[in-house]
């Protein structure tokens, strides 16, 4: 049934963009952008809103290939195997006003650098970033780095004297609840300018009329009205009245009906991103669940289990309504790394499942908090109440605790959830992103998404060693290795690799991204 009273609310909400000019796009999904401050949150919905008014230097197009952004070229130096030259475009500016030079790449890697960031994984082999001239930057690497363009493309550049003049130096310390002039206000190079920001409400943004790429892309959306719509019926409800004419999130259950509709068409493709349960396994003791003294989740029987536990095939077939492909491994197919044979891994068995929780000495069971979002992944609150019932069967007694991910996701980055859901997509297209954020342990600037407590430092040097061995056979062979640990001592429980569907009006052009980040940009009216 329809929410009416979201529904009403929605209404009065776009009363002012309802039926105005084709150029807008009224694009709508369940969640909103955590914040606007560049490298606070490493989060999608996150960065598709902040890619249409910051840019990187390096972005991908809708295949995924590389794409020039604030820089032209890039290339490994020929005079040091440890640096990376990077040639900036000239005659950019800021929303403001200001040019863009070498000094604001620089101003904005230390910034992504530093403490509160949540981009600094991704710069973890960086040890300098130095201004060459006004349009030139050298990014040194402790050792070679062969994949560090791939690294780049959301590390977003901002102004240095705007964030000066706003004292927005420091990142938002967004765990801590910080609010800064960088979480509501943004001052980019990006096509879109911000205009108006009321955070979970209403985000507005105009064409850039100024941007260095305005004959360069179909730049077709004159305005941008972004809206959060948590209520699934609530979000498809607005499509069919053509309230919204752009809408990712789509509810699977309506695919067909919206397909169907005048006017309206859906486009699919798989995503870049696997949906998974976190264990913490660390602790001698935890206290999400029902056992004194004792760490259930620190047995690998009892991961294993409680992996043999879940039926993915029904998950697919009746969660997902086939919008999904079951998973054995927390890495898309998508990801340098990737094995058919490890992602076909994944077994339901239930009685071989009950046999290990009797050998590690759990036959009767135990009870744990599940900690759920329900507003940032396809279905992701109704995938965890399909858990409980398959952890159910074997004797573990789950107690489902489901809310926003602004407030989920503290929860993991700060160590305070024992069994989680979390999903991951991978930028890079390579594993070490993988093993950086979830595999290595929490150490300085790598393994702040890690919740499990495992912490081995013979695999953390080797996940170093990644981002500086250029012999790529002897890469791939490490990642394999590294690999062969994660699945065999079950850090994660894999779901699915998720399948995007985007619903759209029929004059609005544009192909689904695997990153299920739309940039408005390379839009089409009709």
């Amino acid at each position: 049934m329809t929410n009416s009273k979201g529904l009403l609310a929605l209404a009065a909400l776009l009363s002012t963009t309802t039926l105005a000019s084709a150029e807008t796009l009224r694009w709508a999904r369940a969640g909103d952008a955590l914040t606007l401050d560049p490298h606070a949150q490493n989060e999608g919905p996150t960065h598709t809103i902040r890619h249409q008014m910051y840019e990187p230097l390096i972005i991908r197009d809708v295949t995924g290939a590389f794409e020039p952004a604030l820089a032209t070229e890039w290339a490994p130096s020929e005079d040091d195997p440890n640096v990376w030259v990077f040639k900036l475009r000239e005659g950019v500016k800021f929303h403001g006003g200001e040019d863009f030079t070498a000094e604001d790449v620089v101003f904005s890697f230390e910034r992504a650098k530093s403490e509160n960031s949540d981009m600094k994984e991704l710069l973890s082999s960086v040890v300098e970033v130095r201004a060459v001239d006004d349009y030139t930057i050298e990014i040194v690497t402790d050792g070679p780095n062969p994949i560090l363009p791939a690294n780049l493309t959301n590390q977003y550049i901002l102004d240095k004297g705007w964030a000066e003049a706003n004292d927005t130096v420091a990142v938002q310390d967004f765990e801590g609840g910080e609010i800064t002039y960088a979480t509501t206000n943004a001052n980019g190079t990006g096509p879109y300018i911000l205009q108006s920001r009321e955070p979970d409400v209403r985000t507005v943004m105009v064409r850039n009329e100024e941007y260095w790429g305005r004959d360069q892309f179909p730049m077709e959306v004159s305005e941008i009205v972004y809206t959060p719509i948590q209520n699934a019926a609530t979000r498809v409800a607005a499509l069919l009245s053509g309230e919204v004419n752009f809408l990712q999130d789509m509810p699977v259950q309506d695919l067909e009906r919206v397909a169907g509709a005048d006017g309206l068409t859906v486009k699919k493709a798989p995503q870049n991103r696997v949906i998974f349960f976190g264990m913490n396994q660390g602790p001698d003791d935890i206290e999400a669940d029902d056992v004194d003294g004792a760490n259930p989740l620190a047995d690998v029987r009892v991961r294993k289990a409680m992996s043999m536990a879940i039926n993915r095939d029904a998950i697919q077939q009746v969660v997902m309504r086939g919008q999904s492909e079951p998973a054995g491994m927390i890495a898309p197919p998508f990801v340098n790394g990737w094995t058919e044979e490890m992602d076909g891994a994944s077994v339901t068995d239930i009685e071989g499942a009950k046999a290990l929780m009797e050998e590690a000495g759990y036959a009767d069971g135990f009870s744990i908090r599940l900690d759920c979002p329900n507003d940032r992944y396809i279905n992701d609150e109704a995938i965890c109440q399909a858990a409980v019932g398959m952890l159910g069967q074997i004797g573990v007694t789950v107690n489902l605790d489901a809310k926003p991910k602004a407030q989920h996701f503290p929860l993991i980055t700060d160590g305070k959830s024992d069994f989680y859901m979390l999903g991951w997509g991978v930028p890079t297209y390579d594993s070490e992103y993988i093993f950086n954020f979830l595999v290595h342990g929490r150490e300085g600037d790598i393994g702040t998404w890690n919740a499990t407590g495992y912490d081995n430092d013979e695999l953390d040097a080797k996940i170093k060693s990644l981002a500086s061995n250029t012999d790529l056979d002897s890469r791939n062979a490490d990642i394999a290795e590294i690999w062969k640990v994660v699945q065999d001592e079950a850090l994660y429980i894999p779901i699915h690799h998720q399948v995007l569907n985007w619903g759209m009006a029929e004059g609005v052009g544009i192909e689904v991204d695997p990153e299920d980040q739309p940039k408005v940009k390379y839009f089409t009216m009709n």
